[in-house]
């Protein structure tokens, strides 16, 4: 079978390693994306990941909580992520690297872009720990910068929402979703896709972006198929 994409960069959100609770991690949960994630990877897809730390960490505390330091702790978030996706990857018989752009030589590989490579041209799946390794940037833009790095076809948002809407489909009944949108539709309107960063940084470097929900794991799988899942933002 052939696929739309060859190589790609999912994104994940921490939250929904927390399956349903409030915090943590579900193993069943992590378990389940994880099989779909090695179901793309044996079409032969390179599969990079870039997880979110909110299922630990959200953001400062209070607000005297010093903003950089917030986001040290929310980078160590995305490193236990990390760590528990590719135990899960690896319990499914995947070969995982896993790279985070903060050093930490006991546990991880340091971010470094042609090792990467190599890893996806081995047939490797890579997660990206930490985010960018710097405050103030979200793992949204952690996953366009790392997207545009790596040569990404496309880069894949996992969300709770099926798509991209005019307005928030949980508040609105009313809310249109779009199938496809263009990056200067969603500047123009005002559309909820990713932080400006990582959006620009996409566009920018005309990088498609594809919002689905990941509810149903096999929608990943749809995606890479060339199915019309979820919206597809691009230029």
């Amino acid at each position: 079978m052939s696929v739309k994409y060859k190589r790609i960069l999912l994104k994940i959100s921490g939250e929904v390693l927390a399956g349903p609770h409030d915090r943590g991690i579900d193993n069943d949960t992590v378990i389940r994306i994880c099989k779909s994630v090695k179901k793309v990877a044996d079409l032969g897809v390179e599969v990079g990941i870039v997880v979110g730390g909110g299922n630990f960490w959200r953001g400062r505390t209070s607000e005297h909580m010093d903003r950089t330091r917030a986001d040290h702790i929310g980078m160590l978030a995305t490193a236990m992520n990390s760590l528990a996706l590719c135990d899960a990857l690896e319990q499914l018989g995947a070969t995982v690297r896993v790279q985070t752009a903060i050093e930490m030589r006991q546990i991880a590989e340091p971010y470094i872009r042609n090792r990467a490579i190599r890893h996806f041209e081995k047939g490797r799946i890579v997660i990206f720990g930490c985010g960018t390794g710097s405050p103030f940037f979200s793992t949204d833009t952690a996953a366009a910068l790392r997207g545009v790095e790596i040569n990404a076809d496309a880069l894949l948002k996992a969300t709770n929402v099926d798509g991209v809407y005019d307005k928030d489909p949980n508040k609105f009944d009313d809310a249109v979703k779009y199938d496809e949108v263009t990056f200067m539709e969603v500047l123009t309107n005002d559309l909820k896709v990713m932080d400006s960063t990582a959006f620009s940084l996409c566009k920018d470097n005309n990088m498609p972006i594809i919002v689905f929900n990941l509810n149903d794991p096999d929608n990943m799988l749809r995606v890479v198929n060339g199915e019309e899942i979820g919206t597809t933002v691009k230029n």
